[in-house]
């Protein structure tokens, strides 16, 4: 008797393009719009001594990291397929882009509380840096995918507006 078996076909070892790309402005999305809301959320109270402002920069990052964390597990555990050795880490793995969108405002947090500029009202520049970069993420993605200028630019607009309703709620809330 023959024995057959199936051949079960081994997933890809890298992302397609796409999913890479997918990544960056997932992640990128996600991390802005989080160091946007940790900002404000970190400054409500009005602390803006140089010391506050480096604790604030350590907690941007841990939990960027931990939001990293979660949502490259939750991935890991929702896939259906079988999982090889080291999925779990490349999984992890493709989250760097959350916790790299993070890193300009740790930096510019931290920066106010080694004293290389004012602690006092840095938030405001970190509410224009994470605008900025969720513009640039949403043209440079819809670029990537062949969208004309025009749409492009207009796909940033819509990216940069995610930035803004934070600032705006944090307007009001405050």
């Amino acid at each position: 008797m023959a024995q057959t078996t199936a051949a079960v076909p081994e997933p890809p070892p890298h992302p397609h393009p796409h999913e890479a790309r997918e990544n960056i402005l997932f992640g990128g999305v996600y991390g802005a719009v989080l160091a946007c809301s940790m900002v404000a959320a970190l400054t409500q109270y009005g602390h803006t001594s140089k010391g506050s402002r480096r604790y604030d920069a350590l907690w941007l990052l841990v939990t960027a990291a931990a939001s990293a964390l979660a949502h490259g597990y939750a991935h890991y555990i929702a896939e259906r397929a079988p999982h090889r050795r080291w999925d779990a880490l490349r999984t992890l793995r493709d989250e760097w882009p959350l916790v790299a969108a993070a890193l300009p405002t740790v930096l510019l947090l931290a920066g106010a509380g080694w004293g290389w500029w004012p602690a006092n009202g840095v938030e405001y520049a970190a509410f224009v840096l994470n605008i900025a970069l969720l513009f640039c993420l949403g043209l440079v993605t819809a670029r990537w995918s062949a969208r004309s200028w025009t749409a492009a630019v207009a796909i940033g607009v819509v990216d940069a507006l995610l930035g803004v309703v934070v600032v705006v709620a944090n307007a009001l809330i405050k």
